[in-house]
């Protein structure tokens, strides 16, 4: 079994992130929280081994060696690169929870970035400084439960007009906007063969980009707003023939693009 991993909080934990200021053996005090999830929730005890991470790319590797003192000792560390392509997922607000849902599964799956979309049609309404801190949890323990060493950007919550602006930023940075919806005439294997393209041109030139899958709320996008996003660069597509929830459609579809990435090998 893979060992657990813990996120600290590089804003108020007092250990050091920079992976050169780490050496085999070197013994480090965990913060408090990560004391009390590892060695209470967890029951890790002494010679148990356990990951760190700044949820910036570093993975630490440590051992237990007195556990009600909260002290490991470094076995090994290392900074894992982002990805060349990225994965984002612009999620519509969703009521019952469908929305945290999401991006729950997504974080598993390897989303990068999760933007909160304020959609026409969207029931749930976005609460500054309760809605984001909820979110951040979600994907704080998603991070942690897939022992990932990065964890998904969370943007500000935007508007339709807001997501007419990624596309248009996204035609000139050479990024793309994947828009879900039923009556799309464009398919999933078209949609890959672009993306296997934009994939080569980031290898050729070394500079990353992003692949930004659109979700509506459970009313689905409308068509104003399909229209808008697609006159601004966007691609519609259909996943196939079932309707899929809001908490399901934008994990199928980076499932499949992770898989065409090469991500799941």
């Amino acid at each position: 079994m893979t060992d657990a991993l813990f996120l600290l909080d590089t804003e108020h934990d007092d250990v050091p992130v920079n992976s050169d200021a780490f050496i085999a053996g070197w013994k480090l005090t965990l913060p408090s929280s990560v004391r009390r999830h590892a060695v209470q929730a967890m029951r890790l005890k002494d010679g148990d081994e356990l990951q760190l991470s700044d949820g910036r790319g570093l993975r630490i590797h440590a051992v237990l060696r007195d556990a009600q003192q909260g002290i490991a000792e470094v076995l090994r560390f290392g900074r894992e690169p982002e990805p060349m392509v990225r994965l984002a997922l612009v999620q519509a607000l969703a009521k019952t929870g469908h929305d945290e849902q999401a991006i729950d599964t997504a974080t598993q799956i390897g989303v990068d970035e999760v933007v909160p979309w304020q959609a026409d049609r969207s029931i749930a309404k976005w609460k500054p400084g309760r809605t984001d801190r909820k979110w951040r949890q979600v994907l704080d323990a998603a991070t942690e439960q897939s022992r990932r060493a990065w964890k998904p950007e969370l943007d500000d919550c935007v508007t339709s007009k807001q997501v007419v602006a990624i596309c248009r930023r996204a035609c000139v940075h050479g990024d793309m906007v994947v828009v879900l919806h039923q009556d799309a005439t464009k398919t999933w294997d078209q949609l890959e063969d672009a993306v296997a393209g934009l994939a080569d041109r980031c290898l050729n030139d070394g500079r990353q980009r992003t692949v930004y899958v659109v979700v509506g709320p459970e009313g689905g996008i409308s068509d104003a707003e399909v229209g808008s996003f697609t006159d601004a660069g966007a691609e519609a597509c259909v996943l196939g023939g079932n309707i899929l929830r809001a908490s399901t459609a934008g994990p199928v579809a980076l499932s499949l693009l992770a898989r065409a990435l090469g991500r799941f090998s």
